[in-house]
């Protein structure tokens, strides 16, 4: 596959700016790797520092959405201050939700979802603004079984007009469901109906089940990209779950590392995304792993989710 036209995609680790775009998230242990500061400028910097160890790491994917803070000003601000990299990434961005929280940890609300023709709209918009230019994929952000973007044949077709102009266009998905999602849309995409070419979904060593559904994506010729590899720090040295740290142990490496591997490992992925916040944290990402003799420690998805939206933004 290609994005932008010609451009190859890039393969291997990505990194996610879902957790350094804005002050507060749901990883294990966010708001300590924050006491340094979380004005803009304190992001800003944090956000450009763990670009540039990426890059000089041979990262090129970077995921971002218009929901997560300034995390598409921040890379838009990084890529003007190197426009020699542009040619050599692949950027993602997601649009349908909003960013609410006004740059507090405590909100009550942090974004607000919305996958109308007229979000689309505008955020395509505040996207090109924001990054200098088009994102190479942009996926409809968090698609469920409940979202109308489906069956909304206005918003498909603008989709599809984005497509022929070169974006890979598709979807990231959330939720027990996200299978289901995934098969649903191939099927339209397989009538004509939906222009979708890419998708980003969860799978990690907890929460495994999309993998038949990302094994046709990517047979079907789709761009597979994997968020949560590591469970929102569950999968870290910050987790609980003992068989993936005693099997990091064994391997001579991080549970983190043993993480990402596992889904490096998996033949449906094209990029596996770190969300490291430090650039400690994306040099533990990045240190790789044996993938055998992974442990079994998959949870039932209902339990997992459920367990995910407990998660305190910190």
């Amino acid at each position: 596959m290609t994005t932008q036209g010609t451009r190859p995609a890039a393969r291997g680790i990505g990194l996610g700016l879902a957790a350094l775009g804005r002050p507060g998230y749901l990883t294990l242990g966010h708001g300590d790797d924050f006491r340094d500061g979380v004005t803009v400028d304190d992001l800003r910097a944090r956000t450009h520092a763990v670009l540039d160890a990426a890059w000089a790491a041979g990262v090129r994917y970077v995921d971002a959405a218009r929901s997560y803070g300034l995390a598409e000003r921040f890379l838009g601000e990084w890529l003007a201050a190197h426009p020699g990299r542009r040619a050599e990434l692949t950027v993602g961005s997601k649009w349908g939700y909003t960013y609410t929280a006004g740059w507090r940890v405590d909100a009550d609300v942090h974004e607000v979802k919305d996958h109308s023709l007229e979000t689309f709209e505008r955020q395509w918009q505040e996207t090109l603004a924001a990054l200098g230019g088009p994102p190479d994929v942009y996926l409809v952000h968090s698609l469920t079984s409940d979202s109308p973007a489906l069956g909304d044949d206005r918003l498909l077709a603008a989709l599809a007009r984005l497509a022929r102009d070169g974006v890979a266009t598709g979807f990231s998905a959330s939720g027990p469901d996200q299978g289901a999602v995934i098969e649903r849309a191939l099927a339209l995409t397989a009538d004509g109906r939906a222009p979708f070419r890419a998708v980003q979904a969860t799978w990690n060593l907890l929460e495994p089940s999309a993998g038949p559904a990302l094994t046709r994506a990517h047979d079907a010729g789709w761009y597979v990209v994997v968020k949560e590899a590591v469970a929102n720090g569950r999968l870290t040295d910050r987790g609980d779950v003992t068989g993936v740290r005693a099997a990091a142990h064994a391997a001579g490496t991080s549970p983190d590392a043993l993480a990402l591997a596992a889904v490096l490992a998996q033949p449906f992925t094209d990029v596996a995304l770190s969300g490291a916040t430090s650039v400690d944290q994306l040099r533990s990402n990045l240190a790789g792993g044996a993938a055998d003799d992974l442990p079994d420690v998959a949870e039932d998805p209902e339990a997992y989710w459920a367990g995910r939206s407990a998660l305190t933004w910190t």
